[in-house]
């Protein structure tokens, strides 16, 4: 099995550990969880379902969903690295690097955040105010 197997197969027992998904759900909460960097075929995601229904690790239930198996074991415990802020300083490290994003996609198309301008300047207003 391939390294980016062995990942999508992380991915995907640590989805599951949070609540029962449908592969479509499974690829949608992947490209969310990255952001929006990345999101799975159902090429390379429904195959590993089978696979880990066969092995015993996840079941699936009458309305389509996969749920960890109780068999699962310690794979299904691993925690996502970076999955979201822990405390408000990662918080803060993580809104520090959205902004970076921002700010470059701003200088290379000045137009880019107009759409979001309303939205952006929602952001700013609620931060001021915990900065207080």
């Amino acid at each position: 099995m391939s390294r980016k197997k062995r990942g999508l197969r992380a991915w995907v027992l640590i989805i599951l550990g949070r609540a029962p998904r449908t592969g479509a759900e499974i690829m949608d909460e992947m490209e969310r969880m990255s952001g929006g960097w990345w999101r799975p075929s159902p090429g390379s995601v429904y195959p590993l379902l089978e696979q880990l229904t066969q092995e015993g690790v996840v079941r699936r239930r009458d309305d389509g969903r996969y749920e960890l198996a109780q068999s699962a074991g310690w794979e299904a415990t691993w925690k996502f690295p970076g999955a979201g802020p822990r405390t408000a300083l990662d918080a803060v490290r993580d809104l520090s690097a959205l902004v970076s994003f921002l700010e470059d996609l701003s200088r290379s198309d000045p137009h880019a955040l107009s759409e979001a301008a309303p939205a952006l300047s929602g952001v700013v207003e609620r931060l001021t105010k915990l900065a207080k």
